[in-house]
């Protein structure tokens, strides 16, 4: 192969490598805010839960000391029923009497149903807590694995970009700015193709006979003629009925050739 193409290959081959440690690192944090976001809507859920629980007692409270106004009115009443001069002043104050005690009364049923729904309350409240707490543990265990995960795809990052600066420090400076020229353009590091089979392996579009014959000689960095990437060729491996390559075959006149088993 052309000493100039296989440096291409190699610095294709780590573009492609850099940028999945790069994704994945960029995706590290994306994934962290997407369980925190979980951890959030326990949150709001265990908050909702407690402050239905708190209305509820705040709601109990407030009518306990209706109750104590009204029991307070009633002992008044039955103390001014002692001084009424008529029968019209008595029943006056006993109807004042009955209207306190039936709002004592309602005021206790809402009380009773009050604590009924206290329970299934309460009971929401501690399983929101508990799926909190869990929720809360996975998310610290998720986040401890993300920054080891960063730590060593950093590593390995400038690991790859070493070695990057050692091929690119090898590639010729015109052929270098073509490559990043096509890499551009195709938003891809695949700017290195096969055109075995007469055709280009990324745009599939066919190769003129001379243009193949001219491939085939590798004496030369070429392009494809339709979408300007890098062209080398590669023949056509001949296997054998155990698996093994045990020789190559040229493509006649731009035509692919099956592979043949031995």
């Amino acid at each position: 192969m052309n000493p100039d193409i296989r440096l291409i290959l190699d610095l294709q081959d780590l573009d492609q490598r850099i940028s999945a440690v790069q994704k994945e690192i960029a995706a590290l944090p994306k994934h962290v805010a997407v369980i925190e976001k979980v951890l959030d809507s326990h949150n709001r859920r265990l908050e909702a839960d407690r402050a239905a629980l708190s209305g509820n007692q705040k709601e109990r409270k407030r009518l306990d000391s209706e109750i104590q106004v009204q029991q307070q009115k009633i002992s008044k009443l039955r103390e001014q029923m002692l001084g009424a001069k008529n029968n019209e002043q008595y029943r006056a104050f006993q109807n004042e009497i009955d209207f306190c005690e039936k709002e004592i009364k309602r005021f206790e049923d809402r009380i009773i149903e009050l604590m009924a729904e206290s329970e299934p309350l309460d009971k929401a409240v501690k399983v929101a807590e508990s799926a909190l707490k869990k929720e809360k543990d996975h998310v610290d265990a998720e986040k401890k694995v993300a920054v080891q995960k960063t730590d060593a795809d950093k590593k390995i990052l400038d690991d790859l970009m070493v070695q990057r600066k050692v091929v690119t420090d090898q590639v010729k400076v015109p052929l270098l700015r073509e490559y990043l020229r096509i890499q551009k353009k195709w938003k891809t590091t695949t700017v290195a193709t096969d055109a075995n089979g007469g055709r280009c392996t990324a745009c599939n579009m066919s190769l003129r006979p001379q243009f193949l014959q001219d491939l085939r000689k590798d004496d030369q960095v070429m392009h494809c003629e339709s979408c300007g990437r890098f062209l080398y060729f590669q023949p056509t491996v001949v296997i054998d009925e155990q698996g093994a390559a045990v020789g190559t075959r040229a493509e006649p006149e731009g035509r692919p050739l099956p592979i043949r088993r031995m």
